[in-house]
């Protein structure tokens, strides 16, 4: 590809992506990743907590 017209599309794609960024997301979606974000970290807490666990007594048989 030629570097004039690969630099066109890449300002093409730059500002498009900027007009999206730009752009509120729906109401639906934030939601969504509030409620993803609250999983991941309690997925994270979890596991460290599994990880960090001290072993109990030894148990004799």
């Amino acid at each position: 590809m030629h570097p004039d017209i690969h630099l066109a599309l890449h300002h093409a794609r730059a500002a498009e992506l900027r007009a999206e960024a730009g752009a509120p997301r729906p109401v639906r979606a934030r939601q969504g990743h509030r409620l993803r974000t609250r999983l991941g970290w309690t997925l994270v807490e979890v596991g460290l907590r599994l990880a960090t666990r001290t072993p109990g007594p030894a148990t004799a048989h």
